[in-house]
Parts: structure tokens; C-alpha cells; sequence
């Protein structure tokens, strides 16, 4: 892929454990552009561990290896603290999966927002409130000046959410990491908070990386879909292609998920493969 912003070739994520380390990410290799690139996989499968690893937020107890791991020309392997502070917000931003956690409950929504913007420009209150409120307007957030005064518990998890966006937004930043955004919103919410988030990515030309659980919704909204399983990739394969895929564990995701068309008493559970640990992956169909 031409024009990259993020480049990762063989990350591993190891975890000190009681007894013996555990290998929670295996020699994950992708590149990202201006698109949207969705990860999906079952909970424990490396997602999350992949993305925060890319910030340099992996716990303590962890060990990141890899060979590459390159955001338009910084090396983010050697990238000091300092430097990384100055990435993340200001040009990587990460929506985290429920507002309800990652808001704070002792501050005003708009002072909030405003504060995201103030951290990485250097610029008056006045200026950031005035930037904040045209932040919140642009995620469709009506009585912007009411709801910036307000605390999150006052808010419903579907504006939390459009909140959550506008303050991970307002740096305009290159690249977003989106740990299961609409996980806890309802479907019309989901689809409304999806379609402003896409609305600002076209008009920013941000990249998005997408983690989710849904693969009919990444069908439907990404552009290209990482497969994961046991912390491996085991499927690249274009978003509108999906329902083609190759790999047996992406084929029993897809068959597990219920549809109304095809009502059936009890939905399949994927069969496990000790080979889906070594074996090689597809990409766009190919064994590689």
C-alpha cells in the first residue's frame, strides 16, 4: 500500500506470567493508510493489546517486540516518552469502547472537549471553549451551550459516545483507533454515531483503525478487515468481500452470527485448530 501512515511488521506482545509467559500477540504484520481498517476476532484474541501497543500503553507487565513499527517516518519502537505524549491525542487518537469509563465524571462535558484541544495547541480558554462548541455542533449534538455545561452522568451513552468522538476529533488528528465505539448503543444510535464518525473521517481524510465483534457492520462501513485469532492475523481480505472469505476460523465467525432470514435453533460454535496457530494466513484470497 502506497502513502502509509502506520507501518507494523512482526509485533509480539508477551506477558510475564506466574509460572511461564504468555504470548498474547504473535508476529502481527499490517499497514494502514487514509482508509478504514477494521480488526475483528472473539475477546482475547490480541485486538486491543495490538492498538494500545502502538501508543506504547501495553501494562507493565508487558514485553513489545517487533521488527517495525513506523507512524509517517517515526520510529515509535524508539520514540521516547516524551514523544509519545506528543502523539497521542494530538496525531493518534484512541475512542475507547464506553464513555460511561472514560469520561470524567467531576468535569463539564464542554471543558472536556475543550481541555483535548488545549493539551497539543496553544491557545486561550476563550479560543478552545469557542473550538469545543463548534466541535460538539459538528457531531450533531443539539443545544450545544446546554450540553457543554453539563456532566456525563446527565448525558445519554449515545451522545457520551458523539462526545467521546468530538474530543478525540478536535486535534485533527491522522490516524484514530476506535476500541468498540457503538458496542453499547443501541442499533438506530449505532448507525447515527457511525455515519457522523464517517462523515468526519471523509472530510479530515483520516485514517481509522476499527476494532469490533460485528462483522456485518465492518463489512458495511471499513474498507479493508484484519482477522485475528489467538493474537495471529489469520485473514487480510477486502470489507465488501468478507462473506468470501477463505479461512476456516473467519468462515465459523460468520456462520455463528444468527440472521433472520435463516432462523436455526441453535448457531454453530466455531471448531477449534491447533494448526490455526502455525499455518499461514490469506490474504485477498491467497494462501501466504
Amino acid at each position: 500500500m502506497n502513502n502509509s501512515l502506520l507501518e507494523v511488521e512482526d509485533l509480539n506482545i508477551i506477558f510475564k506470567g506466574a509460572h511461564q509467559e504468555q504470548h498474547a500477540v504473535r508476529n502481527v504484520s499490517f499497514r494502514v493508510g487514509r482508509e478504514k481498517l477494521a480488526i475483528v476476532g472473539e475477546s482475547g484474541s490480541g485486538k486491543s493489546q495490538t492498538c494500545r501497543a502502538l501508543l506504547k500503553l501495553t501494562p507493565k507487565a508487558g514485553r513489545i517486540e517487533a521488527t517495525r513499527m513506523q507512524f509517517d517516518g517515526i520510529d515509535l519502537l524508539a520514540a521516547s516518552e516524551k514523544q509519545m505524549r506528543s502523539l497521542r491525542g494530538n496525531r493518534i487518537s484512541m475512542i475507547l469502547q464506553d464513555p460511561k469509563f472514560s469520561l470524567n465524571p467531576l468535569m463539564r462535558i464542554g471543558d472536556q472537549v475543550a481541555e483535548a484541544y488545549r493539551l497539543h495547541s496553544k491557545v486561550s480558554q476563550r479560543e478552545a471553549q469557542q473550538r469545543a462548541l463548534q466541535m460538539l455542533e459538528a457531531v450533531h449534538i443539539r443545544d450545544v451551550e446546554k450540553v457543554y455545561r453539563l456532566y456525563p452522568h446527565e448525558i445519554s451513552g449515545g451522545m457520551g459516545q458523539r462526545v467521546m468522538i468530538a474530543m478525540m476529533l478536535i486535534p485533527e488528528p491522522d490516524l484514530i483507533i476506535a476500541d468498540e465505539p457503538t458496542s453499547a448503543l443501541d442499533v438506530t444510535v449505532r448507525q447515527q454515531v457511525l455515519a457522523i464518525l464517517d462523515e468526519l473521517l471523509a472530510r479530515r481524510n483520516t485514517g481509522l483503525l476499527f476494532i469490533s465483534h460485528d462483522l456485518n457492520l465492518v463489512s458495511r462501513f471499513c474498507d479493508r478487515v484484519l482477522v485475528m485469532y489467538a493474537g495471529r492475523i489469520v485473514e487480510e481480505i477486502a470489507a465488501a468481500d468478507l462473506h468470501n472469505a477463505r479461512h476456516p476460523y473467519t468462515q465459523a465467525l460468520l456462520a455463528s452470527q444468527p440472521r433472520l432470514h435463516q432462523p436455526v435453533e441453535m448457531l454453530s460454535v466455531p471448531t477449534r485448530d491447533a494448526a490455526w496457530l502455525q499455518g499461514r494466513a490469506w490474504r485477498n484470497g491467497v494462501l501466504v
